[in-house]
C-alpha cells in the first residue's frame, strides 16, 4: 500500500535511511540517527511511504524544484529509498508510479530527478519508467575518492510511458 507519509512515520522513516545509505546514491554523508527525518524543508505532506504488512518499507519524496512561480508545473523526486529487507518485490518502482501519479494530481505537468552517474540500477528503473537523461554535470561530486557525475533526468507526465 502507497500513502502519505504522517508525522508517526518519522522513527521508521529515519531507520530506513541510517539502513539504506551508501555513496551510490548519497552524496551527503551518513544521516544521524538522532536527527528526524522532517523539518522545515522536507515535511510529511511531500512524502509517499509503501506498506508492507504495515510495515513502512520505504519512501518517495516530491517536491517543487524551486520556490518559483515560473517553476510551479514541475515536480522534483528529491528521495527514494526500499528499506534493505524489502527489496526485489517492485516496491522502488510502486512508489515512483505514485510519485508520478500525486505530481499530476497536483497539476505538474513535468517530473525531474537526479541521479548519480554510478547508479546504474536506479538509472535503469528510471528509464524503465520514462525518465530521459536531459544533462550531465561531468564530475560534480567526489566521493570515496572517484569523480562522480549528477545526471539529470525528466518527464513529461503524460503517462505513455508510466
Amino acid at each position: 500500500m502507497i500513502r502519505s507519509a504522517t508525522l508517526a512515520d518519522e522513527a521508521d522513516l529515519v531507520g530506513i535511511d541510517v539502513r539504506t545509505w551508501s555513496s551510490l546514491h548519497a552524496v551527503q554523508p551518513p544521516p544521524d540517527p538522532a536527527k528526524g527525518f522532517f523539518d522545515e524543508r522536507h515535511l510529511p505532506d511531500q512524502i509517499l511511504v509503501a506498506e508492507v504488512d504495515g510495515q513502512v518499507a520505504g519512501y518517495v519524496r516530491i517536491v517543487p524544484p524551486t520556490p518559483l512561480p515560473c517553476n510551479a508545473h514541475v515536480r522534483q523526486i528529491q528521495g527514494l529509498a526500499v528499506d534493505t529487507w524489502a527489496r526485489g518485490r517492485g516496491i522502488a518502482r510502486k512508489l515512483m508510479a505514485a510519485a508520478l501519479r500525486e505530481a499530476d494530481r497536483q497539476g505538474a505537468v513535468r517530473m525531474t530527478l537526479r541521479v548519480l552517474g554510478h547508479n546504474a540500477p536506479a538509472r535503469r528503473l528510471y528509464e524503465s519508467m520514462g525518465f530521459a537523461v536531459e544533462g550531465i554535470l561531468p564530475g560534480e561530486f567526489l566521493l570515496e575518492g572517484a569523480y562522480v557525475d549528477d545526471v539529470l533526468m525528466g518527464r513529461p507526465l503524460d503517462f505513455a510511458a508510466a
